[in-house]
C-alpha cells in the first residue's frame, strides 16, 4: 500500500512543463513547416556530408603527357636556304645535240673507210714490190690480212676520245670534240693516196 501511494505521488510530482514544452515544440513545428523542413535538410546535409569521403584527385595520363610533349618537342625545322651556286646537271648528255652526233657517226665513217683504204694500199705496194711499211708498229701485219685489222685501232681511239670531248664540262674543249677524228681521217686518206700513187 505504501509502495502504490509512492508512485502514484512520483506521477503526480512529475512537473506539468515537461508535456507543455513537447507540446509547444510540435506546435511550433507544426505552425512553421518551411522551418521544419530547412532544418531537417540541414541536418541530412551535414550528416551526409559527415558519411560522404572526400572525391579523389583527377589523375593524369601519363601516357597523354608524354605525347603532348613529344608534340611540343617536334618542331618543324627551318627552310633550308636556296642555293646560291647554279645546279649542274646530273648528267653531261644534255652537252651533246643530235646534229653534233650525226656529225660524229659521219666523222667515224670517213675515218674508218679511210683506215680501211690505207690498209688496201699498202697491201698492194708491199705485195707488188713498190716498197716497205713506214710504220714500225704495222710493219709486221703488212705482209698479211691483218692489217685491215690493225689500222683500226688508231680510228676506233680518236672516236672515243672524240665522243669525250663532245660531252666534256669545259665549254672550250666541247668546241674541238671533232679534232680528232678528222686528224684520223687526214692521216689515213694522207697514206692511202701515197700507196696509191707509188702503184700506178
Amino acid at each position: 500500500m505504501i509502495l502504490s501511494t509512492l508512485v502514484l505521488f512520483c506521477c503526480s510530482a512529475v512537473p506539468a512543463t515537461t508535456s507543455q514544452v513537447v507540446t509547444s515544440s510540435s506546435v511550433a513545428v507544426s505552425e512553421n513547416p518551411e522551418l521544419a523542413s530547412s532544418s531537417s535538410e540541414s541536418h541530412t546535409k551535414s550528416s551526409s556530408n559527415a558519411t560522404k569521403p572526400d572525391a579523389p584527385n583527377p589523375k593524369v595520363n601519363a601516357a597523354m603527357g608524354d605525347i603532348e610533349s613529344t608534340s611540343i618537342a617536334f618542331e618543324p625545322a627551318a627552310t633550308p636556304a636556296p642555293l646560291r651556286s647554279p645546279v649542274k646537271p646530273a648528267t653531261t648528255e644534255s652537252y651533246e645535240t643530235s646534229r653534233q652526233r650525226k656529225i660524229w657517226y659521219g666523222l667515224m665513217a670517213a675515218s674508218h673507210g679511210a683506215a680501211a683504204f690505207d690498209a688496201w694500199t699498202t697491201r698492194r705496194a708491199i705485195s707488188g714490190g713498190y716498197g716497205t711499211e713506214g710504220d714500225p708498229l704495222q710493219r709486221p701485219f703488212a705482209n698479211s690480212g691483218a692489217i685491215y685489222a690493225t689500222t683500226q685501232v688508231v680510228p676506233a681511239l680518236m672516236d672515243y676520245l672524240g665522243h669525250r670531248m663532245m660531252r666534256s664540262e669545259s665549254p672550250t674543249i666541247r668546241k674541238f670534240w671533232w679534232v680528232p677524228q678528222t686528224a684520223s681521217v687526214g692521216v689515213s686518206l694522207g697514206a692511202g693516196i701515197h700507196n696509191y700513187n707509188v702503184i700506178h
